[in-house]
């Protein structure tokens, strides 16, 4: 039986996982609204994509993609897929088609993340190790969840996921909100991402706005209810 209320897909973006959208299925299921947040496995960005555009593919009737941080470079990518009626940008980056990563944000100062970054390796078949990063575990609190409990950093800093190195490089093979409507969480005090690459990237998209003063970049985190506000806004406007 397919319903006429959008499923809304949570993609997490990287450092994190899909236990930082808790509170937010909480708020949605509340609601009645249908929501699934699966793993994305931050191993780059086609195809990180890729899997988020075959959840999205595989779900009976329409579905609001909201992607945090990185994960929102995946639902650019993956809003494409056809059952896909709305995007919901938190706290992320909004690409457009052909850019990557890295050059969305050399147009802005860079945030205190990209210094506090540390490097491990992962083997890959056939092929030399592969380099990935995670955040500096002491640098975690203030630059990824500042407005987040320190007991709680402390278990989000160690259980992080890396995202591939590779990822920055990669460019987005379209952009889905040039066809989608669009709706942004901008972080005000977004230590991750710098809040003006947010801005930027929703203006481009012609998103809808909020802006949270004050916010870090663990939102979904910190203020779950008003990243639920937004996406509610999304699953109605598209219902």
């Amino acid at each position: 039986m397919t319903t006429s209320t959008p499923t809304v897909v949570l993609v997490h973006g990287a450092f994190a996982d899909a236990a930082s959208w808790s509170g937010v299925v909480e708020e949605l299921q509340r609601d009645g609204i249908p929501v699934i947040a699966p793993p994305n496995p931050l191993r780059g960005l086609a195809s990180d994509a890729a899997y988020v555009a075959s959840v999205a593919a595989q779900i009976d009737g329409p579905v609001v993609l909201v992607g945090h941080s990185y994960g929102g470079a995946l639902i650019t990518v993956a809003g494409v897929t056809e059952n896909v009626v709305g995007l919901v940008y938190v706290a992320a980056y909004a690409l457009e088609e052909g850019e990557s990563l890295g050059e969305l944000q050399g147009r802005f100062p860079l945030s205190p993340l990209v210094s506090n970054l540390k490097q491990w390796t992962y083997p890959v078949a056939d092929a030399d190790p592969a380099v990935e990063v995670t955040i500096a575990e002491e640098a975690f609190p203030s630059v990824f969840a500042a407005d987040v409990p320190a007991e709680v950093t402390k278990v989000l800093a160690a259980a992080q996921r890396p995202l591939a190195a590779a990822a920055f490089e990669e460019k987005a093979s379209a952009a889905a909100w040039q066809t989608k409507p669009s709706w942004a969480l901008v972080a005000g005090a977004d230590n991750a991402i710098n809040p003006e690459v947010e801005r930027f990237g929703a203006k481009r998209a012609g998103a809808t706005v909020v802006e949270i003063e004050g916010a870090s970049h663990a939102v979904a985190v910190s203020q779950p209810k008003a990243v639920a506000d937004l996406i509610r806004e999304a699953v109605r406007a598209t219902s």
